[in-house]
């Protein structure tokens, strides 16, 4: 009995080794001839899928980047467009108050012209009729004058004449003294009312030195009165000179 167990055991031993062998053959023909290529064609496939993979996010990483670049280049037009609608109402808008602005000052040139135009023309009007007024006045205050001349008419002209004589500076009145004068009427003076009236005139210049020399001449233009003409001075003292200054009053007036 215990040699055959030693036998059994023998047998299981080789057995064994045998099988230990076949297995280590095995493994070493299936990892030569089986795994090595089988690991490298699943490694292949791995790096393919992995290639496919990164190319594939590649692809959407640039088609995120292009779908990117569309949207801004979208945005920048719209950006862009409505700044043109902007400015294109702007512009409008400005050109319509440029050309209200533009109306409204010609309107107010055309109206202030036609202002000026017709107050000018008033002026003139109310100026032309004012100096036949006074045209009209002085030619009836003439030909009413001339129907009152006469001595005392004359008396009141030689009294405002010695007044006026009176009122002249005083270096006027002493240069007067031995000069020659002229005396100027409207009607011719008698000797009389010529020696009357030089000796008047005399007495207003003043005493104390020569007296004037007196020459008398006659203008009917002066309507009635009596005027001193000197050489540095004149005294106008008439219905003429009076009549001129109320003719120029209104026309002063109107020039005003």
């Amino acid at each position: 009995q215990p040699a055959v167990e030693v036998a059994a055991m023998a047998i299981n031993w080789w057995t064994l080794g045998f099988q230990t062998v076949n297995v280590l053959i095995l493994v070493w023909l299936l990892q030569h001839f089986f795994w090595r290529p089988v690991s490298a064609m699943i490694e292949l496939r791995r790096t393919t899928v992995q290639k496919g993979v990164n190319d594939a996010e590649a692809l959407r990483t640039k088609a995120a980047a292009a779908l990117a670049d569309v949207e801004k280049t979208r945005a920048g037009f719209a950006g862009e467009r409505d700044k043109v609608l902007a400015d294109a109402h702007k512009a409008a808008a400005d050109a319509h108050a440029a050309s209200l602005d533009d109306a409204g000052k010609q309107a107010a040139a055309l109206l202030n012209a036609a202002k000026e135009s017709v107050a000018k023309e008033e002026a003139d009007a109310s100026q032309a009729w004012a100096s036949r007024s006074s045209q009209l006045a002085v030619d009836i205050a003439g030909r009413l004058a001339h129907r009152l001349d006469g001595a005392a008419v004359q008396a009141a002209f030689l009294d405002w004449l010695v007044t006026a004589i009176q009122a002249l500076p005083a270096d006027q009145r002493q240069a007067a003294g031995g000069s020659a004068l002229e005396a100027v009427s409207a009607a011719a003076l008698s000797p009389a009312d010529q020696a009357r009236t030089g000796a008047l005139i005399g007495q207003a210049f003043g005493s104390g030195g020569a007296l004037p020399h007196i020459a008398f001449k006659v203008d009917p233009a002066l309507i009635a009165g009596l005027e001193l003409h000197g050489d540095h001075f004149t005294v106008g003292n008439s219905w003429r000179a009076d009549l001129a200054a109320i003719l120029a009053e209104p026309a002063h007036a109107a020039g005003q």
